[in-house]
């Protein structure tokens, strides 16, 4: 029914602690392995809804990234073009996650991991864009390390000479935006990923991700506080198209923190050519938030949302109708808040009951 989706990146082993317990609480001890990396979830979310979807990076020749690979083919993730390295290793994150006024944390152990040191050369990319028509990647996977940036532009370049539609998530990660000596993270992210999204036709972002790396920027947004205006967007995008005018659609995730466990969550999808502008999801004909009080777990939120949209762009239900393909992309990301790990379990019927308003999470028999 669908086109395909490649996306390329990094995936890692995630060791999360329980609920609730803090890394000196739960070390020694036990900590839950999975698996999960923003271009993986794109794909194993995209996969979820029905679609389908191939998965590119480098991992080590060994039984941990085995087993890795195995999770996305039972997902329905093709993993033809993954390059078993005999270079670096598998990268690790852990994850301890937040409650009410407490933030979540997220520690990199990713240094020296493959895809951060495979030669670009190594990706197959006119085997692994034959039938495919969409390619997705992140600004994540570039800031690993001189050689995976390279790779990025290279295949975000290779996939619009073969004539894919080139998404990307800003996704700035200050964290690791530090390979190059004497330079600040903010810059650098701003040098590599205004090369990249020249080839990029369909950007996501959100507005701190903009302004650390575009240098576009509202001051007077206050996400942090609990609320935001949603008049401000539209001119940030149309800033961000003048800057890239290849962009076609810049689909911003609109996420008010009142706390860890309490998220307003939207988005907005805005048209480059035409400049028309859609919120969702709407209440009686306003912009109205989910109000998630209870997050599960709010990591790869953003990339269901990608998922999300890449599905809907290309389904034949949604693909003409901006205002309900933004619809769809709010919806599935806001049920990923209610599953545990990095993957968005949620299938296109329960994600379009959402749509139709069933909201009260009543058992369904």
């Amino acid at each position: 029914m669908m086109a395909k989706l490649v996306t390329f990146g990094e995936i890692m082993m995630r060791l999360q602690t329980e609920a609730g317990r803090r890394f000196r609480q739960s070390l020694p001890g036990g900590m839950e392995a999975i698996f999960g990396g923003a271009e993986a979830n794109v794909a194993a979310s995209f996969a979820l809804l029905g679609g389908s979807a191939a998965f590119v990076t480098a991992l080590p020749e060994n039984p941990i990234a085995d087993a890795c690979l195995g999770i996305l083919r039972a997902l329905g993730v093709d993993v033809s073009g993954v390059v078993r390295s005999k270079k670096g290793r598998l990268g690790i994150y852990f994850a301890e996650a937040g409650a009410n006024q407490r933030p979540s944390n997220v520690i990199y152990d990713r240094d020296y991991s493959s895809v951060s040191m495979e030669n670009p050369g190594s990706y197959k990319w006119g085997r692994i864009f034959r039938g495919a028509d969409w390619f997705h990647t992140t600004g994540i996977t570039p800031a690993l390390s001189k050689i995976s940036a390279r790779a990025t532009v290279n295949a975000a370049k290779r996939a619009k000479m073969s004539g894919l539609t080139v998404s990307c998530d800003l996704n700035f990660r200050k964290k690791l935006w530090r390979w190059k000596e004497g330079v600040s993270p903010n810059e650098l992210a701003g040098r590599v990923m205004g090369e990249l999204l020249q080839f990029v036709d369909i950007l996501i972002a959100n507005e701190e991700d903009v302004g650390d790396v575009l240098g576009i920027k509202d001051n007077s947004l206050d996400t942090a506080g609990g609320a935001i205006d949603i008049n401000k967007y539209p001119e940030i995008a149309a800033q961000v198209a003048q800057k890239f005018p290849n962009i076609k659609k810049i689909a911003f995730t609109l996420r008010e923190s009142i706390s860890a466990t309490h998220n307003n969550w939207g988005c907005m999808l805005y048209d480059t050519a035409s400049g028309a502008v859609h919120f969702a999801p709407h209440s009686n004909g306003s912009y109205s938030p989910y109000r998630i009080t209870d997050i599960v777990d709010r990591i790869g939120g953003g990339d269901s949302f990608g998922a999300a949209l890449i599905y809907a762009l290309l389904d034949d239900q949604f693909k003409q109708d901006d205002e309900k393909s933004a619809a769809f992309a709010a919806a599935a990301s806001c049920l990923c808040h209610s599953i545990y790990g990095d993957f968005n379990y949620s299938t296109k019927d329960e994600v379009l009951a959402l749509m139709r308003g069933s909201t009260s999470g009543r058992i369904v028999r």
